[in-house]
């Protein structure tokens, strides 16, 4: 059976070579029965094996890692995630151009995706829908960006599995690799089609 940390690496291999995960930027995370895998901080994103992830328990508590890795910083943000949605096994954190662009498109810390046929992959089978991603503001303190997430959740949870973080980047989840690969590319098409829209004058949805 594959490690699951080589199906997270190749996944990193894979936005890397979008521009999604440039420099040593982003996170990826698979849950276990005991806590999660995530990357260690610091890491360049196409050149990851297996001791590149460190395992943590429910509360963050390091279980498993090499002697000179440390958890992502944002691995807080990973267990707020597993914790408000036991459907999600997977979870992806992004840093693309065009998700930091939209997220000066989002009023009230929502941003109003474009009403796509590409919805129905995020679950939303509407035609023509209105449907807004939550947009949360980025601090320099993660726990405070997993703190407002808790709470926003927790009153009510987004009707599509991806969250953005104004000005830092996006993150997505799915019930396996392939799903939370799939809801990343959809939301990536959406901020792009977003970006080209106010720049052809068409105003964009938001």
């Amino acid at each position: 059976m594959k490690d699951v940390r080589e199906n997270l690496a190749a996944a990193a291999r894979d936005f890397y070579g979008r521009g999604w995960m440039l420099g040593t930027a982003g996170n990826l995370s698979a849950r276990r029965d005991d806590g999660l895998w995530i990357t260690a901080s610091g890491r360049p994103k196409d050149r990851l094996a297996p001791e590149d992830f460190v395992a943590l328990d429910h509360d963050g508590r390091v279980l498993e890692a090499a002697a000179d890795r440390r958890p992502s910083a944002e691995s807080s943000i990973h267990r707020v995630i597993y914790r408000h949605f036991p459907e999600a096994r997977v979870i992806f954190h992004v840093h693309s151009i065009e998700a930091n662009l939209c997220g000066h498109f989002a009023r009230d810390g929502r941003l109003r995706l474009p009403p796509l046929e590409m919805l129905k992959g995020l679950g939303i089978p509407d035609a023509e829908p209105q449907v807004d991603l939550p947009v949360f503001a980025n601090h320099v303190e993660v726990a405070r960006i997993a703190a407002d997430m808790d709470t926003a959740f927790a009153r009510e949870k987004p009707a599509v599995p991806g969250a953005l973080i104004h000005l830092h980047g996006m993150t997505a989840w799915g019930r396996d690799f392939d799903e939370a690969r799939h809801h990343l590319e959809l939301f990536e098409y959406c901020f792009r089609y977003l970006s080209l829209a106010r720049l052809h004058g068409l105003g964009g949805e938001s």
